[in-house]
């Protein structure tokens, strides 16, 4: 563990943050560094090395929270004085005795990226760049990103037990933008995850490339997409994108429990088709979202959300497990040191069905089959959701047919997994960093191929 983190007294700082009682205090620490490298019109527009350390002390007290962070040490008793100073409960008196949770690694890492020296992350990230502009003319824009990072964390709690995490990451990024015939259109792929620096061996810059930019190359000649209800084949490279947003969220247990979402007090309830079940999995080795431990410090978890279509429970930090009495799932995350924890998604997916991806093709007399989402909105309210389609194809007789371009899907969360009526033996991942209350967290989503008997496909609307 990082000499810093290593050096606090967090038995000490815990009672005396908890000298005007609390329900349990804790010390959140993370040592953090990587390197930042942005490149866009053939030059290095961005080049950062980072390190970065802080310390953060929570007071709780049934739901609420004095939270309080510095990144001086000297200033930690300080702290603790100041969550204290928020705290009125009673006196805890009590003394503190802390055991250490044994490590746990979620990392699948061979070379570790701060070996890697400068120069050749440098080359890699520029003969991506080159061989996006080499593909086509039609090329107006290229920009591609790397990032890694190593995150030392500690976290220690009054309730007895500490926890050390340590997590490295490789992020990178090609994003295009190609024009022909007045159209544009923009290309996107990216790869990453708890992985070292070989991930960029087994899939090299250069392919990263041909498959952002290939994509833009293919939707800039496509037809425009047929508007109306119809079927949809979701491939499993479409990535888990709609079950993120469209039931993950949801599934969340500070916007459940408040009655912020459609999943709302139906625990035992039928929510998606029996062909659906949806886990989050923080303790999957080498994916964006795993972790041994979460930022609380419990342990990451496999929970099954919904199963067979019934959902079981909902994603919980320390508080919201207590405040409506569900099981704790460790899926408390934080951005860093500066914020408090709150319930949020690690590796979220729908589980493969058994059959095959050809099969489900061959259902559809008429339609689309996506092969790459986009972005989207959903409203965890109502679970209404629109999500772009960034490589979509005519389905035809059986037959995935020629791409086409400017499709949107138009739906409703629990309708739509109310609906599914096939489930693909496969398994795609997508990577991000999923947004909430202003902090920002790595996530992977994951979905075998799936067929939707009618969604809404917003596009082109031809009249007979």
């Amino acid at each position: 563990m990082e000499e810093r983190l290593a050096g606090i007294d967090c038995e000490k700082l815990l009672k005396r943050a908890l000298r005007n009682g609390g329900d349990f205090a804790e010390i959140y620490g993370e040592a953090k560094k990587g390197t930042s490298i942005i490149s866009e019109a053939r030059r290095v527009e961005t080049f950062l090395v980072t390190s970065e350390f802080g310390v953060g002390i929570r007071v709780v007290v049934g739901e609420r929270s004095a939270y309080a962070y510095t990144n001086d040490l000297s200033t930690l008793p300080d702290l603790a004085d100041t969550v204290a100073s928020a705290v009125k409960s009673g006196e805890f008196s009590r003394d503190i005795s802390l055991e250490m949770r044994p490590r746990r690694s979620m990392i699948s890492s061979v070379i570790k990226p701060e070996t890697v020296e400068a120069a050749k992350k440098i080359a890699m990230v520029h003969a991506a760049e080159e061989t996006a502009w080499s593909l086509d003319t039609a090329v107006i824009q290229v920009k591609v990103i790397y990032g890694d990072g190593t995150r030392e964390v500690l976290v220690a709690n009054s309730r007895g037990f500490s926890a050390t995490d340590r997590r490295e990451s490789v992020l990178f990024v090609v994003q295009g933008l190609v024009s022909r015939d007045s159209i544009m259109e923009t290309g996107y792929e990216s790869i990453g995850g708890m992985r070292g620096f070989e991930l960029l061996e087994e899939i090299s810059p250069e392919e990263i490339a041909r498959r952002a930019i290939g994509r833009a190359l293919k939707t800039v000649k496509a037809r425009k997409a047929p508007g109306g209800i119809m079927p949809v084949v979701l491939s499993s490279e479409a990535g888990g994108t709609m079950i993120h947003e469209a039931i993950g969220h949801g599934l969340e247990a500070d916007l459940a429990g408040e009655g912020l979402s459609v999943y709302s007090g139906k625990i035992g309830q039928k929510v998606a088709s029996a062909a659906i079940t949806v886990v989050d999995d923080g303790s999957i080795e080498g994916l964006r979202g795993s972790m041994g431990y979460d930022d609380e410090g419990n342990t990451a978890l496999r929970t099954v959300l919904v199963e067979h279509g019934v959902l079981k429970t909902y994603l919980t930090d320390m508080i919201t497990a207590a405040k409506f009495d569900l099981p704790l799932s460790g899926n408390g995350r934080r951005e860093s040191y500066r914020s408090r924890p709150i319930p949020r998604m690690s590796n979220t997916m729908i589980l493969p069905g058994t059959m095959s991806p050809a099969e489900i093709i061959g259902r559809v007399s008429r339609g689309i089959f996506v092969k790459k989402m986009g972005g989207g909105q959903v409203n965890t309210v109502t679970g209404d959701f629109v999500f772009t389609i960034s490589e979509g194809y005519l389905l035809e007789n059986g037959s995935v047919g020629e791409p086409i371009r400017g499709a949107t899907l138009i739906g409703n969360g629990p309708k739509i997994l109310g609906a599914i009526e096939a489930v693909g033996s496969d398994l795609g991942y997508a990577i991000g960093t999923c947004g909430k209350d202003g902090q920002g967290v790595p996530v992977s989503d994951a979905q075998p191929t799936l067929l939707i008997p009618e969604i809404t496909i917003g596009g082109e609307v031809r009249h007979e």
